[in-house]
C-alpha cells in the first residue's frame, strides 16, 4: 500500500479507525499477555490510539511505529508530554515518559534501533496491510522483536463484499502467518456490532501467540 494513501488520511482527518477510548478488547485481554510493570510492550502502525495512554497507565514501557508524522505529533499533544527528537537511521525517534515512538517506515526499522522487546500488542497493522504485503510485515515484525509474545486483534469477514482496510485476515492466514514461530491460540471471537462499518457482518478476533 502506497504511503501516500496514509499520510492523505491523516491529513484529511479521515481517520475512523481511530477509536475515541481504549480498546475493550485490550482492556479486556491484556492479561493474557502476563506482562509485569516495567516491561516493554511494542504497538507496530499505533496512530495516536488511546491505547497507548492505556499501556501507559498500567506501568508498561511502550514503543510504537507509526508512518504519519501528523499522528504522532497529536499522539504526544494528547498526553501532554513534550518528546525528544532524534534522528535514528532513516527515522525519527520521539521519545518521553516511557513511551518510544519510530515515525517512518516500520521496515526500516532493526532490532537494534528497537531495542528491548516484552511483548507485542497488533490491533491495526497486520488488518491495514493488503495480502501481498503481509507475509513481508510479519516476518519482519517477528525478527525485530525477538518472537516477542503478542495479542493479535484481527477482523475475519467476505472480503468480496467491502474492500480493506481494515483487510479481512482469515484464521487460517493467522496461522499461516505466524505458526512457524509461535504456539497460536484463539483467545475470543466476536461478531462486529452492526456490522464492519455497518456495511458487513464481521467477526473480531482476538489471538495470543507464544513463542515456541
Amino acid at each position: 500500500m502506497d504511503p501516500t494513501f496514509w499520510h492523505q488520511r491523516w491529513e484529511k482527518n479521515e481517520i475512523g479507525f481511530h477509536e475515541s477510548q481504549a480498546n475493550p478488547l485490550l482492556v479486556k485481554h491484556f492479561r493474557e499477555l502476563s506482562l509485569a510493570k516495567g516491561r516493554r510492550i511494542f504497538v507496530p502502525l499505533c496512530g495516536k490510539t488511546l491505547d497507548i495512554s492505556w499501556l501507559l497507565s498500567k506501568g508498561c514501557l511502550v514503543a510504537g511505529a507509526e508512518l504519519s508524522q501528523l499522528a504522532i505529533e497529536q499522539l504526544f499533544m494528547e498526553l501532554g508530554v513534550q518528546p525528544e527528537i532524534l534522528r535514528v537511521g532513516e527515522l525519527e525517534q520521539w521519545s518521553a515518559n516511557n513511551l518510544d515512538i519510530f515515525v517512518g517506515d516500520i521496515f526500516a526499522l532493526s532490532r537494534k534501533m528497537l531495542g528491548p522487546v516484552d511483548a507485542i500488542y497488533d490491533r491495526a497493522a497486520l488488518v491495514a496491510l493488503p495480502g501481498e504485503m503481509r507475509n513481508r510485515y510479519t516476518a519482519h515484525l517477528t525478527e525485530i522483536t525477538g518472537r516477542a509474545p503478542q495479542l493479535l486483534i484481527s477482523y475475519e469477514y467476505d472480503q468480496s463484499l467491502k474492500e480493506g482496510p481494515p483487510f479481512s485476515v482469515s484464521r487460517e492466514e493467522v496461522h499461516r502467518q505466524y505458526a512457524a514461530s509461535y504456539d497460536v491460540t484463539l483467545v475470543t471471537s466476536t461478531d462486529v456490532a452492526g456490522g464492519l462499518k455497518g456495511k458487513v457482518a464481521a467477526k473480531e478476533n482476538v489471538w495470543l501467540l507464544k513463542p515456541q
